[in-house]
């Protein structure tokens, strides 16, 4: 009866010491999304309506009840973030790297500037990355290729310069790239018509400074394309290759030198 005692006494004392160390690796997670919020939110040099400064607060019970935060139902971790339309100015922390769950991220219609730091490419579950109408400058960095879950890209209406990096046209799942009225230069990637997307349905490069003729074979390489924006540009060749898309809806090409 001792020896019964005794064994089930040292599978209590397992039972807790795993349970307390569950505990403190799950409390350590929520603390490592608090943290990486807060940092942003110091990174905020202007926030017109308070909105971040009334709302995330560190001495919030839950940062899952914050303004602009979603968590997942099973691990309680941050996996939406989205502070679209508040009008806030500054700048991107590196610490957002360590929201390791988050699958969105939207800073839409702000006043962000700067560029995107390299640990954002620490964010492996990503499907929805929008940065859109902000003062982001710098290249459109080739990490974003290792978001191979990634199925909205939108870095529309920034400052962002040089070449359209090869490594976004490795990711099958991609649905839609707006990359629009930027600074780019340079060719279509040749990666654009050597890969089999079938997901992607959209694509907007209008009003840059990209050159060259479209890549051959479009349209058997995305067969589900329905929109393609390429207008205010420097493109030039000829077009017919296009017309191939049997799902094309909208198809913009003005303000190139186009021919055929």
């Amino acid at each position: 009866m001792g020896k019964i005692i005794s064994c089930i006494r040292v599978t209590l004392l397992h039972y807790c010491f795993f349970a307390s160390l569950l505990l403190a690796v799950g409390v350590k997670n929520i603390n490592t999304d608090k943290e990486a919020l807060l940092a942003l939110k110091l990174h905020i040099t202007h926030d017109p309506y308070n909105l971040l400064q009334t709302n995330w607060s560190n001495n919030s019970n839950s940062v899952c009840n914050w303004i602009g935060i979603t968590c997942g139902f099973r691990h309680h971790r941050v996996i939406a973030l989205n502070i679209s339309d508040m009008g806030l100015t500054g700048t991107i922390p590196p610490h957002l790297g360590n929201l390791s769950f988050l699958v969105s991220l939207s800073f839409y219609n702000n006043s962000f500037y700067g560029s995107l730091p390299n640990e954002l490419a620490h964010l492996r579950r990503m499907k929805s990355f929008t940065f859109a109408i902000n003062n982001l400058r710098g290249q459109i960095p080739s990490w974003i290729g290792s978001f191979t879950q990634l199925q909205l890209l939108k870095l529309g209406s920034n400052n962002f310069s040089g070449p359209i990096p090869s490594a976004i046209f490795n990711i099958s799942s991609l649905q839609e790239i707006d990359i629009s009225e930027n600074w780019l230069s340079g060719y279509i990637p040749t990666t654009l018509v050597t890969n089999y997307m079938s997901s992607l349905r959209m694509i907007d490069f209008s009003t840059n400074n990209l050159t060259g003729p479209l890549p051959l074979n479009i349209c058997s390489h995305f067969p589900n394309l329905e929109e393609v924006y390429l207008s205010f540009n420097q493109f030039h060749g000829v077009i017919s290759t296009l017309f191939q898309c049997s799902q094309l809806k909208f198809l913009s090409l003005s303000y190139n030198y186009f021919q055929g």
